[in-house]
């Protein structure tokens, strides 16, 4: 196939097969940050929004998707980063939840709400599972854990630490 003849599906499951720098378990579009795929002539245009303004990660991913789809033949990329609307862990796929969680990250518990009219502890401490027993009896440690879109809890029953994947 011509790669300047392939559709926006095609290139999206190409992308599919790069991954989060920091977390490799899941890749790029079942995070959700590939927003848009487009052709402009014979420049493919590929759109992302970041996890969170200034996320270290941004030009690592703009490498690897830039690198993937030059391998698939597709020479001319242009990268467009998009921030509004700002990226909300409801865009992250089922799979890539899922992913998250067999890698011992907690998958976002809820969807992101707006916080402005609950209590500090509703808005800071959702009930999250813990990913490798499954109890609900955990316990918030530090709002930052391995990355900034982390949190750090423990388990209570197997007392195992583990990262739970922040809401926004």
């Amino acid at each position: 196939m011509d790669p300047r003849h392939a559709t926006s599906e095609q290139v999206l499951a190409w992308l599919d097969e790069v991954s989060d720098p920091e977390i490799p378990v899941i890749s790029v579009v079942d995070l959700g940050i590939v927003r848009d795929v487009a052709w402009d002539g014979d420049e493919c245009v590929v759109t992302i929004t970041p996890t969170y303004s200034g996320c270290p990660a941004m030009q690592v991913i703009a490498e690897s998707v830039t690198a993937e789809l030059n391998k698939r033949g597709i020479k001319k990329v242009r990268l467009e980063s998009r921030l509004s609307p700002a990226w909300t862990t409801d865009w992250m796929s089922d799979a890539g939840k899922a992913a998250l969680k067999g890698y011992g990250i907690a998958p976002p518990a809820q969807q992101a709400i707006d916080i402005s009219g609950l209590s500090r502890r509703e808005s800071l401490e959702p009930e999250v599972a813990c990913p490798r027993c499954g109890s609900m009896h955990t316990r918030l440690v530090s709002q930052f854990g391995s990355t900034a879109c982390k949190a750090l809890y423990q388990c209570l029953d197997c007392r195992e630490p583990f990262d739970y994947f922040k809401c926004h």
